[in-house]
């Protein structure tokens, strides 16, 4: 197992909670060199690619208004582009003949499946999550994704700037408030999941998607 992300303390945390056979490797998947660096040491030490779990996103809080062009681009580099071009990055990695076959498995946020209206202070963040299903379909990787509702992350610790701990607590009600359950998933909700798609036990489901919401998308 390779796990990656640009945060070099988290990546040491999450490999000692997984324990063995986990290795980290520093980069930002918005950053198309450190996709090939992770690739390439994927295929000197490995050889071929099973699954992917693509899971990197932001969250930064910022009103229409104040949106700006960088803003704007480094969300969607990191919540769309940089998705997209793991997964091209790793087909040719694949583990068959046919690359499409690899699973691929992708969480995208609900706010890509419901017809609610999205916050108003994150109007760049929102359309990300409904460019997940469309890569999904088109980039070959026929393969599921899931669409978690929110969850239970240090995220949601700095949504917004200048937040503090109260304010997140609040984040978190306003958020609970919009699920029909009631309540945040916890991550381990989301990981059942994805060992799911991941495992022969959903060996007839190809470009699906299933919510693990609390309801949100459904009710």
């Amino acid at each position: 197992m390779y796990i990656t992300g640009r945060r070099e303390e988290e990546l040491a945390k999450a490999k000692a909670e997984i324990g063995d056979n986990v290795a980290t490797v520093w980069g930002d998947i918005a950053d198309l060199d450190d996709l090939d660096r992770l690739w390439e040491r994927v295929k000197e030490e490995r050889g071929s690619v099973d699954i992917i779990f693509t899971n990197a996103g932001i969250a930064e809080a910022a009103t229409l208004p104040q949106a700006t062009p960088e803003h704007f681009d480094k969300v969607f580099s990191i919540n769309a582009r940089g998705t997209f071009f793991t997964v091209q990055k790793a087909l040719p990695r694949s583990t068959t003949e046919d690359p499409s076959s690899s699973c691929r498995v992708s969480p995208i946020g609900w706010a890509g499946r419901t017809s609610r209206p999205t916050r108003p202070a994150r109007p760049p963040c929102a359309p990300t999550p409904a460019a997940g299903p469309s890569s999904s379909r088109t980039s070959g990787s026929g393969s599921p994704p899931s669409a978690p509702g929110p969850v239970e992350t240090p995220i949601l610790d700095g949504l917004y700037a200048g937040q503090t701990a109260a304010d997140g607590e609040a984040v978190r009600a306003g958020l609970a408030g919009t699920v029909p359950m009631g309540r945040l998933a916890e991550p381990e909700e989301i990981a059942k999941a994805v060992l799911f798609l991941a495992s022969d036990d959903n060996s007839y489901m190809t470009g699906a998607d299933l919510p693990v919401d609390g309801g949100s998308t459904q009710l």
